[in-house]
């Protein structure tokens, strides 16, 4: 297979998830650390994680096991997956409303909070680890994770460990039509990607210490790998296809692959080579899975920016990004708002905003006021999109909370941002 057989390939993949607007779902997945309710230490694989997990499929989940270890688990609904350093990843069926996902959400965390409590444990909502360093903190027994580690002490940048072992998120898949609605909805995320950082900001410990800038997460993002993580240069052309980034993932080194049934290393080999013995639909999904931009796309398009937040600011952010892209007038309004955004403006408003977060201007406005505007045109999900306009309003973010309350009690302001807070404040259960 030639070199533009691959990328038509790849390119007719990514055309497989167009749907038909009345098919557009909304789909979500939170990250949590879990740590110790006294001590905010990370607990372990070990310790803890494996033996939830093992409890999980007494209740009826489905394991998944790799070398004799569970690492994930599916069920109705929702699957779980473990991340490097034994973050607790929640994923949840897509849905065409957004009541639907929090009914989904309310159910299935309160089936897992008791399993952490009995342990003496949170599911944190912060964007940094609240207390250990990424030194302190073991990976997974996971192969693919060693690879990762191994290849960005190598070739990633400053921050990449701190990626794998010290951040969790929030991200947020949607849909698209055809390939122009799959143009207009990439060029909006990647114009907003700052604005979606700067609200959602949610780190005020890096390392256990206070972190003095902002937007946290997207710093490390800054400083990962670049030939994999931040805005691709190409997310403002005006010719943008499927093709165009198909073509990224062809150049973008593999790290690993699995083959014959394990995960082997293969470094910088990009995947325009690996393809040669191997485009199967898994091998395709590996290779649009080990690419991290701002911006990802599978047969779907994920906004990654948002650190992990909690109730109700998470629902806040699902509704908005549902808003913004399937309400037809706002997402036009916003792709002539940022007609003129390109890759250098972007970089540049990324990095005024570490400095003044969401007072950075962008034309005359601030991104807090960018945002409002937003809010301000949303006709449906008002019930999740207020208590963030009403932070906004404050010039406040979840970060603003987090360290008001961290400079009371760390423990409390932990317990306060933690699924175990949210189930016993609105459902009773812990």
């Amino acid at each position: 297979m030639d070199y533009e057989e691959k990328i038509k390939k790849l390119a007719e993949y990514i055309r497989s998830g167009e749907k038909n607007k009345d098919e557009f779902k909304v789909g979500f997945e939170i990250e949590h650390f879990v740590v110790d309710k006294e001590s905010l230490e990370s607990t372990s694989y070990d310790a803890n994680i494996s033996s939830i997990m093992e409890e999980m499929v007494g209740m009826g989940y489905e394991g998944i096991y790799e070398n004799g270890h569970i690492m994930g688990l599916s069920g109705d609904g929702v699957s779980v997956s473990i991340e490097p350093a034994s973050q607790f990843e929640v994923a949840f069926d897509s849905s065409r409303s957004v009541d639907e996902l929090y009914d989904n959400y309310k159910k299935i965390m309160t089936e897992l909070v008791p399993l952490f409590e009995n342990r003496g444990l949170l599911m944190a909502e912060v964007g940094y680890h609240p207390k250990s360093k990424i030194d302190e903190i073991p990976i997974i027994p996971k192969k693919r994770y060693d690879y990762m580690y191994k290849y960005f002490a190598d070739y990633g940048g400053s921050m990449a460990h701190n990626m794998m072992k010290g951040s969790t998120s929030l991200q947020v898949a949607i849909d698209y039509e055809d390939e122009a609605d799959f143009r207009m909805k990439y060029f909006v995320a990647n114009a907003l990607s700052v604005f979606l950082y700067s609200v959602f900001d949610n780190s005020y410990i890096f390392e256990g210490e206070v972190y003095q800038k902002r937007n946290l997460r997207q710093t490390i993002w800054e400083n990962c790998d670049k030939d994999r993580t931040g805005i691709y240069s190409f997310s403002f052309d005006k010719d943008l296809s499927y093709e165009t980034y198909a073509r990224k993932i062809l150049e973008t080194p593999s790290i690993f692959i699995n083959k014959d049934g394990a995960d082997i290393y293969t470094g910088k080999t990009p995947f325009a080579e690996i393809f040669d013995d191997d485009m199967s639909e898994e091998m395709i999904y590996h290779a649009l899975s080990i690419v991290f931009p701002d911006v990802r796309v599978k047969k779907y398009i994920e906004i990654r920016m948002p650190d992990n937040i909690p109730y109700p600011y998470n629902f806040a952010g699902i509704a908005l990004i549902k808003n913004i892209f399937y309400d037809k007038d706002i997402l036009t309004y916003l792709y002539k708002e940022f007609a003129d955004m390109d890759y250098d403006k972007a970089q540049s408003l990324k990095e005024m905003a570490t400095k003044e977060g969401i007072n950075a201007i962008y034309k005359d406005k601030k991104i807090y006021e960018w945002v409002l505007d937003i809010m301000g045109k949303i006709k449906n999900d008002r019930k999740f999109i207020d208590p963030l306009k009403e932070l906004l309003e404050k010039q406040m973010t979840p970060r603003d909370i987090y360290e008001s309350l961290y400079k009371e009690d760390p423990q409390k302001a932990i317990y306060e941002f933690s699924v175990n807070s949210f189930i016993k404040d609105n459902y009773g259960k812990n």
